[in-house]
């Protein structure tokens, strides 16, 4: 019990971070933060350190957000994924100090690149959301995922190809 009360509180600053970039909702956040842990808390004694304890609670997380998302059907928009992912995928949009048009163009970028990350089949979405969101190296995405290394970066490379793909219609180079 002691061991997991130490790793809540090293880790919940920055699984609660990684979740906001998903959910951009503080109050969602503070949910599935918890969720997160209390999931973490059942499992922790399987545990085997195969990864690091941050990356083993982001694919937790990466989890509870997903059936959350699924059970909502919903799609959050959030500025802060927004830029993590236009500057992945290289889209150019005003920053946030522009009027009220730019912002709503900001947040209509923001949904159909939520849109388009959503509609990738789970290998390629669960390796962006671990690379983009939780920051991870690809050697971490590896382990949590039970990939190679290499595999990562394939997965990783073909899920941004996918994505300017499907975001190439509304964002004409």
């Amino acid at each position: 019990m002691e061991d997991f009360e130490e790793v809540y509180r090293l880790y919940y600053p920055r699984v609660s971070a990684f979740l906001y970039k998903l959910s951009g909702d503080s109050a969602l956040t503070e949910e599935l933060a918890q969720e997160t842990f209390y999931q973490a808390f059942r499992s922790f004694h399987r545990f085997r350190g195969d990864s690091g304890l941050f990356t083993w609670l982001a694919a937790i997380a990466k989890h509870v957000y997903y059936r959350h998302v699924g059970r909502k059907n919903i799609h959050k928009e959030s500025v802060e994924s927004l830029d993590a992912l236009t500057e992945v995928y290289g889209i150019e949009t005003p920053s946030s100090a522009d009027g009220p048009e730019e912002t709503a163009l900001r947040r209509e970028t923001a949904l159909a690149l939520r849109r388009a990350l959503d509609s990738l089949p789970a290998k390629y979405r669960d390796v962006v959301t671990l690379r983009v969101y939780a920051e991870l190296p690809f050697s971490e995405i590896a382990a949590a995922l039970k990939i190679t290394e290499g595999s990562a970066k394939v997965l990783f490379f073909r899920a941004k190809k996918m994505l300017m793909e499907e975001l190439k219609h509304e964002y004409p180079v």
